[in-house]
């Protein structure tokens, strides 16, 4: 099939998808992704979660798109030092995942209107869906292999019919898991945005697992996955557009959340364990000032500062200094100067979050 001679589908996609190998993986996925979302129960604070592993996922979306940057700088990008434009990149990439957990946590949908809110704190720009031609897939060999929706029309009148597919559960009866890669792979191929289809499609993975109640909060960063088996994840995306090999592409999400589930609940784990520690040791040396919410604020920012222990403990800055200053001392946070102001790093939770 030539790339002039292809035309995205109109979903639901044909019948047959649901093969004894897809329904094989299909159980281990949902055996991990129903162990993931136990595991993160055993936090006691969602915060700690929702922030450290969005952070993970921005920096793995990114990197999918050459968008590097360390974890050093992004933790300080998270309490507002900015560095680089990449790293600011990252971080707009996180904000915009909360942010669309939020809209679907209260909405119960995830809509057009929804995803542009999403794309809009991404790129911090109000473009909105494409009204002219989208650009061109190009291989090595400079040949054009797929060409998206050209015309504005076409670009709303599929992502209306995508919107339906992610939201109305009686227009197809397969499978959520099944669903979510055939959402990624159109999302893909419409190329609805002039920039960031690819970083938006990735929160919108995550989301539509939350939306479907396979996840509490957005915790499985499927794109370390893509990162570590991008050759594979282009070409099951092209292999539908010129074999309508749709197995392969599904069979690819399927493996990467079981993959990727099992990842984080060992991560969830390591975190807990350290948070254990921390609480058990802090308790003991440090009994006057220890307290459940001083944890949670430690885990929930690898760097913190003394304006987080203000308002998360509703305490005076002075006092505020003077907790960190003795926790450090202790040897629980180094305490750094960064321009004019301290700041303290959980370097134990920052080596637990590089897998270290």
């Amino acid at each position: 099939m030539t790339d002039e001679t292809f035309v995205l589908p109109i979903l639901p996609p044909p019948q047959g998808l649901e093969t004894i190998a897809i329904l094989k993986q299909l159980s281990q996925s949902h055996r991990y992704l129903a162990e993931l979302k136990g595991t993160s129960k055993t936090i006691p604070n969602e915060s700690i979660l929702i922030n450290t592993l969005t952070l993970q996922e921005a920096k793995d979306s990114s990197e999918i798109e050459n968008i590097v940057t360390t974890h050093d700088d992004l933790y300080k990008e998270n309490i507002l030092i900015h560095t680089n434009p990449a790293t600011k990149e990252v971080f707009n990439y996180a904000q915009g995942l909360k942010l669309g957990f939020e809209i679907v946590r209260n909405e119960k949908l995830l809509l057009n209107k929804h995803i542009l809110t999403i794309q809009k704190e991404l790129l911090e720009n109000n473009a909105g869906f494409r009204t002219q031609g989208g650009t061109k897939l190009v291989n090595s060999q400079g040949q054009t292999v797929y060409t998206p929706p050209q015309s504005a029309t076409e670009v709303l009148d599929l992502m209306s019919n995508l919107e339906k597919f992610i939201n109305d559960n009686d227009f197809s009866d397969l499978d959520a898991l099944i669903k979510m890669a055939i959402i990624h792979y159109q999302f893909e191929s419409i190329h609805p945005f002039y920039d960031g289809n690819g970083r938006t499609g990735r929160i919108i993975n995550i989301l539509y697992l939350v939306l479907q109640g396979l996840l509490d909060i957005p915790i499985l960063y499927l794109s370390r996955y893509i990162t570590q088996n991008k050759a594979e994840y282009y070409q099951v995306l092209q292999d539908v557009r010129t074999k309508d090999d749709w197995e392969h592409l599904i069979l690819y999400f399927l493996k990467s959340v079981e993959v990727t589930a099992k990842q984080t609940i060992d991560l969830i784990t390591n975190i807990n364990n350290l948070m254990q520690d921390y609480k058990t040791d802090i308790q003991t040396k440090l009994p006057k000032i220890y307290s459940q919410d001083l944890i949670n604020n430690l885990f929930r920012n690898p760097y913190t500062k003394i304006e987080f222990l203000e308002q998360e403990l509703r305490i005076n800055k002075r006092t505020a200094q003077n907790y960190l200053d003795k926790i450090a001392e202790s040897g629980f946070l180094e305490k750094t100067k960064i321009g004019k102001s301290n700041y303290y790093m959980n370097n134990a939770l920052i080596k637990v979050l590089m897998n270290e």
